[in-house]
């Protein structure tokens, strides 16, 4: 039997909720059977953000949806480079480069960000501050 499902709403699937705010897995091979990349939409708090960190063995693309925030990417020489990023934005974070996004707007920053391969997204729910909810359910804050 397949795993395959082509089309898959943000309510459908768990949500990681933490303290800076939450990413719901919508693209990845347990929800759609997609095996080369995985993809969700994060939403970052206003004034919060996650700790700089990086993702060994994968490149992530951040599209900005709404909001607006400060990004860090690292260089090659591992020198922090930082952005403002607003909506339409693009970031492209080379594999194992640290980086970290923080919210400076007053409303919620919503991206969609892709990993390639799949499963850099996984290490997230170790986090001590990581807070599984349902689907259909509101993360409490």
């Amino acid at each position: 039997m397949s795993n395959e499902k082509f089309i898959v709403w943000p309510e459908e699937v768990e949500t990681m909720a933490f303290d800076w705010g939450c990413f719901k897995i919508t693209c990845a091979s347990e929800v759609t059977g997609a095996t080369k990349f995985s993809a969700g939409v994060v939403v970052v708090e206003p004034g919060k953000g996650h700790d700089r960190h990086n993702h060994p063995g994968a490149e992530e693309i951040i599209y900005v949806l709404s909001g607006e925030g400060e990004q860090m990417v690292e260089d090659e020489n591992g020198n922090p480079q930082t952005y403002k990023v607003t909506p339409g934005c693009t970031v492209y974070v080379p594999e194992g480069r640290y980086h970290y996004t923080i919210n400076k707007g007053w409303e919620p920053l919503k991206t969609f960000v892709v990993y390639s391969p799949a499963g850099a997204e996984k290490g997230l729910r170790e986090l001590p501050d990581c807070r599984i909810v349902s689907p259909g359910q509101i993360p409490k804050r």
